[in-house]
């Protein structure tokens, strides 16, 4: 018996090491090529930290790919190669893929800079091989190691299943509860448990009631004397908004004519549980300030903790001499992203309730003597507000307009827009018709390029090219996305090129990164970028290219910044 056995051990060590190299070797190798990929440029520039998570992260997706393509193979029961075959194969493949990997780290850098440059950044003198090498190794172990514990519940599961059906179906269950678990430990679990922290943390970073600073004494501000909003209840997003703002006087200073005090209406999250109450709250609000008298009425939808852009706002109020209103109604305390995941239909909602409310009361005015009605919001502002925007509710009695601005690329408006761009224009700054309805602009303008004129109702959209929020596409994981297809825009590096899982990756982080950026470039908006937009869509009263370049010269440059500072 020992002698028989003696050649078949023999013959077992040339597949077992075969079967040791496809599945790890090769798998491997398909991981080192993604990391190599994702040294290329995307639309926002990288530090070596992130590149380096980056690049593990698609290491072992790559790796994963190479696996399960492996797993395939075998369930197939397709031939093996001998193990010298094996042997023969890597090496050939080593070398390519070592090679590529090397390269790119040479070039990483250049490739960084080929976007800093464009966003007016100091270029990188150096982007730490061996830090992105070391971050990537470590991200990859972690990756795996939870990709092992993995294995290891399905395989703990479908044994125990193996006692009580037959092997194919406890198989297929044992992956479906195995996945189960892990769906529910993270969402319900992990992920679960980092939103009830955030969303603490958001709260108490608002400073609401017993923490809030002393309110206004001045009855013009929205929670001081007579005012019906809690000012304890408005969170400090809200406050700074209220108190922050331009007055007659700045106005005055750069108009050269009498100004008045603009009317700016925030009612916070923690007023009340109901979007329809807090929408009620804020018409009341409203109407107690006179805002209705104003020529211009803006309902603006916030951004997830509540926040409205300084640059989007007081443009506007200089443009129109102080003579408008504003309201804008906070659904959540969670930034945009974690918004987006988790209260996406709280926003949509207010958003709606406080269109809704307001239109409503709106439509019952005098049309000679009510103010003209104008919508905004910016990222996931802009997607609520153009959620709320119902065409079969207001076309009988239409509004004048809106500005939406960054909007997130799932927006359904935004992307009906842009299906109907002229064929002869870009995907980053579409024509659409002749203009009367929609417009785009972006930093270097465009919003009148339209050859027509405007019609009854104006709408326009912001957007840069670099912003990822905007033109990440999902199905970027097979394909390269619509604005890969042109010539790249001003702010878009040439050296981009569209790799399949890759580019999606970079994409993702892209919109994580996209607001750490120079205003002006990914979805950093600035006073600067409004201008145009907003002197379009509403008209100001004696306004001119030449007004709009003063305005330009008098608002400060950078995120976060208005036109109140001198």
């Amino acid at each position: 018996m020992r002698h028989h056995d003696l050649p078949s051990t023999r013959q077992d060590t040339g597949p077992t090491r075969t079967r040791f190299l496809g599945l790890a070797f090769l798998p491997l190798l398909l991981g080192l090529l993604f990391f190599a990929a994702s040294l290329t440029p995307s639309l926002i520039p990288r530090p070596w930290v992130l590149q380096g998570i980056l690049a593990g992260l698609v290491t072992a997706i790559g790796y994963a790919i190479g696996q399960f393509a492996h797993a395939v193979w075998q369930g197939l029961e397709l031939p093996n190669l001998p193990a010298r075959g094996v042997r023969i194969l890597c090496l050939l493949l080593a070398l390519p893929v070592l090679g590529t990997l090397f390269w790119t780290l040479l070039h990483a850098a250049e490739w960084q800079n080929s976007t800093r440059v464009l966003f007016g950044m100091e270029p990188l003198e150096a982007f730490s091989s061996l830090g992105i090498l070391g971050v990537a190794t470590a991200v990859f172990i972690v990756c795996f190691l939870l990709g092992w514990a993995t294995q290891w519940l399905f395989d703990w599961i479908r044994r125990r299943l193996y006692r009580i059906m037959p092997m194919r179906l406890a198989n297929v269950l044992g992956l479906v509860l195995a996945a189960l678990i892990v769906f529910v430990v993270t969402r319900d679990g992990v992920v679960q448990s980092g939103f009830d922290l955030a969303d603490e943390s958001y709260a108490a970073a608002q400073d609401l009631f017993a923490d809030a600073p002393p309110a206004p004494t001045d009855p013009r501000f929205v929670g001081g004397p007579d005012s019906l909003v809690d000012w304890g209840a408005m969170g400090q997003p809200g406050r700074n908004y209220v108190l922050n703002g331009p007055d007659a006087q700045a106005i005055s200073a750069f108009s050269g004519r009498d100004a008045m005090d603009p009317i700016r209406v925030y009612v916070g999250r923690a007023q009340d549980d109901s979007p329809q109450a807090r929408a009620e709250l804020a018409l009341e609000e409203l109407k107690r300030l006179g805002a209705f008298d104003r020529k211009v009425l803006i309902v603006a939808s916030p951004t997830g903790t509540g926040w409205l852009d300084p640059g989007g706002h007081e443009p506007l109020e200089f443009m129109h001499d102080g003579d408008i209103a504003t309201v804008a109604v906070q659904y959540s305390f969670l930034q945009s992203p974690l918004a987006l995941i988790f209260e996406t239909q709280s926003g949509l909602d207010q958003a709606t309730a406080t269109m809704r409310t307001i239109y409503a009361h709106w439509t019952t005015l005098p049309p000679e003597s009510r103010p003209r009605f104008y919508m905004h919001g910016i990222s996931l502002g802009a997607w609520s507000s153009m959620y709320s925007f119902n065409v079969y509710r207001v076309l009988n009695d239409p509004i004048d307009g809106a500005l939406w601005t960054g909007p997130p690329f799932p927006s359904a408006q935004w992307n009906a827009a842009v299906a109907a761009r002229n064929p002869d224009s870009p995907y980053v700054l579409p024509t659409v018709g002749s203009g009367q309805l929609v417009r785009f602009a972006s930093q270097y303008g465009g919003i009148d390029r339209s050859p027509g004129p405007w019609g009854r109702i104006r709408l326009a959209f912001l957007q840069h090219a670099s912003d990822a929020i905007v033109f990440y596409e999902p199905a970027s994981l097979w394909r390269a996305p619509e604005w890969m297809k042109e010539p790249r825009a001003a702010d878009v590096s040439p050296k981009i090129r569209f790799i399949p899982v890759v580019t999606q990756l970079q994409l993702a982080l892209d919109m994580a990164l996209a607001l750490g950026v120079p205003g002006g470039y990914g979805h950093n908006y600035i006073a600067h970028d409004y201008i145009d937009p907003w002197a379009s869509v509403t008209a100001p009263e004696g306004w001119n290219g030449e007004t709009s370049a003063r305005l330009k010269e008098w608002c400060g440059q950078e995120w976060g910044q208005g036109c109140r500072r001198k």
